[in-house]
Formats: C-alpha cells, sequence, structure tokens
C-alpha cells in the first residue's frame, strides 16, 4: 500500500494500520483493505459503486472489498485502509457505531449527500422530531432516533467527500484512482454553470425564467437538470464561498414570490450544508417546521415558525411561461 495517498481534506492523520491480512496484488503488494457501510440513507451511493460493473473487476485488483453489505456477504471489524460511509447520523446507535469505525479506518470517506450533508432526512432539523415520529409509526415510542440528522463530518474528522443526490460515479474512480496512485484527487469545486456552459447548456434561468440553483450549487452532475430544462435544486451541495442569500434576494427581487417560496428551493438534499441551512432559517424555515409547529432546532437556537399556511415551492420567476412536464414543486 505505498502508493496510497495520504488524507489531507481535513488534516486529519489517520491510523497506520497493517495490511498483514491483505490479499496481494499482482507484484506481490498487499491491496487496500476498503469498506463500505451504512447509517440512515437510501443505499442509492452504494448502487453507483455497484453500477460501475466491469470497472469493479479492474478495481478489485488495486482493493481488496472485506465489507460491503450491499455487495456481499463477508463482514470485517476492521481495521480499514478506506472506509466508505453512506448516510447520516440520525439514531443513538449511530453515535456508537460511527466513532468506533473512525478509530478502525486510516481513510475515511463520506458518500452522497446523507453522509455529506445530512440529507432529506434533516429537514427534520428545523421541525418537531416527536410530532413528525408520532405521525409516522403508530407506536413512536418504539422508535429510537435522534432529534438531529447530521452530517457525518459533525461528529468524527472525514478525509475526503464525495457529494451527490446520488454519487459521480466518475468522481467515484477519480478518488479510488488517487489513492491507490499517491496523488491528491482532482475534484473541482466549481458552480453547475461552468458545467452547463461546457456543454453548451442554455441557461434555464436566463431563457426560461426558471429558478435554478446552479450558480450555488458544486458541480458534479454533469447538469443533468438543466440539460433536461430543469432548474438545478442543489442535490451537490453548496459550492465554496456559494453566495446562497445574495441568489435569494434576488429570487424576491419582483416581490412576486414569497420568502417562504424561495426558502423552499433550497430546502432540499442538502438544506443542512452551510449556506443553505442560514438561508433556509433567515427565511423561516421549511414547510415541516410550520406543519408540525416545530421550533426547530438549527443555527444554535430556536426561531418561532411564521404563521400561515404552506405553499408550494415556487420554481419560475414572475412572467416567465411554465414548461410542460414540470408541476409546482419544481420536479
Amino acid at each position: 500500500m505505498a502508493a496510497m495517498a495520504h488524507p489531507t481534506e481535513h488534516g486529519h492523520g489517520g491510523h497506520a494500520h497493517s495490511n498483514e491480512h491483505g490479499h496481494a496484488a499482482r507484484g506481490g503488494t498487499p491491496r487496500p483493505r476498503v469498506a463500505v457501510v451504512k447509517f440512515a440513507s437510501c443505499d442509492g451511493c452504494q448502487l453507483t459503486i455497484l453500477d460501475l460493473e466491469d470497472l469493479l473487476l479492474e478495481l478489485s485488483e488495486h482493493f481488496e472489498i472485506v465489507d460491503f453489505p450491499e455487495a456481499s456477504s463477508a463482514r470485517s471489524n476492521g481495521p480499514y485502509d478506506v472506509l466508505f460511509v453512506e448516510g447520516s447520523v440520525s439514531t443513538p446507535d449511530h453515535l456508537r457505531r460511527i466513532g468506533e469505525l473512525r478509530k478502525q479506518a486510516r481513510v475515511l470517506v463520506t458518500i452522497g449527500a446523507c453522509a455529506t450533508s445530512g440529507g432529506i432526512q434533516a429537514l427534520r432539523n428545523w421541525a418537531d422530531h416527536d410530532a413528525y415520529r408520532a405521525a409516522v409509526y403508530p407506536t413512536p415510542e418504539f422508535v429510537e432516533s435522534l432529534a438531529r440528522a447530521t452530517p457525518i463530518a459533525e461528529h468524527v474528522p472525514v478525509d475526503f467527500e464525495l457529494r451527490g443526490c446520488p454519487i459521480s460515479p466518475d468522481q467515484l474512480v477519480e478518488l479510488l484512482t488517487a489513492l491507490v496512485t499517491g496523488r491528491r484527487p482532482q475534484l473541482r469545486d466549481e458552480a453547475v454553470c461552468m458545467e452547463c456552459k461546457r456543454r453548451g447548456v442554455v441557461c434555464v434561468m436566463s431563457a426560461q425564467g426558471i429558478a435554478c440553483l446552479g450558480q450555488v450549487t458544486q458541480t458534479g452532475c454533469g447538469a443533468i437538470c438543466p440539460r433536461m430544462g430543469r432548474g438545478c435544486y442543489g442535490c451537490f451541495g453548496p459550492r465554496e464561498q456559494a453566495n446562497a442569500a445574495g441568489l435569494a434576494r434576488y429570487l424576491q427581487a419582483s416581490g412576486e414570490r414569497s420568502a417562504e417560496e424561495v426558502g423552499q428551493l433550497f430546502a432540499g438534499f442538502t438544506a443542512y450544508s452551510e449556506p443553505f441551512r442560514s438561508t433556509i432559517t433567515d427565511l423561516g424555515g421549511t414547510r415541516g417546521a410550520r406543519r408540525t409547529g416545530g421550533a426547530g432546532h438549527v443555527a444554535g437556537g430556536a426561531y418561532p415558525p411564521p404563521g400561515g399556511a404552506a405553499t408550494g415551492r415556487a420554481s419560475y420567476l414572475p412572467g416567465r411561461p411554465r414548461m410542460e412536464g414540470i408541476d409546482d414543486d419544481g420536479r
């Protein structure tokens, strides 16, 4: 494993576990031990790994997958050279497990919006957790869950992040290649708008008036939504130094869209990532907080839920025609 890169993203030195139990790759060098674990998530990012299909055979020559429940019945308690973590911390058991897993992992990589941002389940962080639980489960007292769903990095050091819902297979391969060759992964930190320009995609916001988060969202998806004539809804999370508050002000500038409607644009898979989190809070929270009467737990304190009934998420700029095939939620 001499060629494997040391983690640098978060300054975590990792754990220099030996690879004495690993099987040798061609040339006699032990392969890095890789594991994939799941917390609160839909398994979509794990399926992205499996969707590499034939490429998995090539990867298996460089890595030994010792624990991956989605793909194999083989299990390992560690140590791991690379640990991929999907899902948010949402239960007391998750809190315990993530600390134990971090001790066993030399490099910890969070994969997907749930692990990096808290996921769609983090929308409950603005609402009344007990009210949600009682509305969903007939015997809520049997359900052990935390009041907040949080990203992995809030609890343990994370070495690398792969964002998205689901992750990009290209970014996954780039990270694995970088680890095995001993170099820094080349993952772009730029807005989705740049991807649109490279692909010659006409701006849906300028040309059709569709509200789009592409200006403040990190690329990685290939601008798939704008390519299909839809606005980006931020599934790769905010890019570095994203001016979410500025975009929110622009979307309200005409006076025809309420603060609540603009807030719903940011309240998706990556809502709990800053600065989306602060923008949502400043604009009044989420629909769930209003429906359950939740006081919220965001930004270090409670806030009073605004009055009035919740409305649909606005997806179009004022005065522009709607596109067929897109509903009032902009999906």
